[in-house]
């Protein structure tokens, strides 16, 4: 059996002397764990698209229940992200995110779409990279089934929430006087900008994802609590992000 189809690679291991195996998440069959026979020799044609963050046609052909790949062609490899160590790491990143979130061998073409959104923002665009870094947090959630309740407080329903906070347990929204309220866990403080620019996240088109303006105290505590509902929800940390707040942190 023989497949071909656009695929992003989320990682890549190296097997044997000269092998990878690669996590694609893939057009049209999801995310495939395939084999990339030879691609580390210095002359194989399929090198330059068996890369980490690597946008490419593949050819796959499946021998006894196994992907393998047959021929590639590398459409985009994200050079202005690759060439800046923050934006490398934060990538990397996204990659590492969407592979957890991600079901071996069921469409997602939400998932795959959001991520190559901000690995196009972080290539060719002039943002922060919190923004673009919270977007994708609360967009890839949202995808995949972890939407937060945002569309008014729950517990006084009130629309617009008096000091807006979510809990990271119950991915809801409330009043911090509503606060007692709720069952244990975390809070995370908004303010009503950064409220603002989480619905558009969650509920806007994706074409417009990055279309919001939010900078100082409203970023920092959209970005803090995207971040904080991540880890809370998917119960693990990630040790790309560790390693971009690692780097950020001595370059700041």
């Amino acid at each position: 059996m023989h497949l071909t189809t656009n695929a992003l690679v989320l990682r890549e291991v190296n097997y044997k002397e000269s092998d990878k195996i690669l996590t694609l998440l893939t057009e049209a069959e999801g995310k495939l764990t395939v084999s990339a026979r030879g691609c580390r020799k210095k002359d194989s044609p399929i090198s330059s698209a068996c890369q980490l963050l690597a946008w490419a046609e593949f050819t796959l052909y499946e021998f006894k229940g196994l992907w393998s790949v047959k021929e590639t062609a590398s459409e985009r490899l994200f050079e202005g992200a690759r060439a800046d160590l923050d934006k490398l790491a934060l990538a990397s990143y996204f990659a590492e995110v969407t592979e957890a979130l991600a079901e071996e061998g069921q469409a997602e073409p939400g998932l795959l779409a959001v991520t190559l959104n901000c690995l196009h923002a972080l290539d060719k665009m002039d943002l922060p990279l919190a923004r673009v870094k919270a977007a994708y947090e609360w967009r890839a959630m949202a995808l995949a089934g972890y939407e937060p309740q945002i569309g008014r407080c729950g517990v006084c329903f009130r629309e617009q929430p008096e000091e807006p906070c979510i809990h990271l347990g119950e991915g809801m929204l409330h009043c911090a006087a509503c606060r007692d309220k709720l069952g244990e866990g975390v809070s995370m403080p908004l303010t009503s900008s950064a409220l603002a620019a989480l619905r558009h996240i969650v509920w806007g088109p994706r074409k417009r994802l990055l279309s919001f303006r939010l900078d100082g105290e409203g970023l920092q505590r959209l970005s803090e609590a995207s971040e904080a509902y991540l880890m809370t929800r998917l119960e693990r940390g990630f040790r790309t992000l560790d390693f971009y707040k690692q780097i950020t942190y001595k370059l700041s």
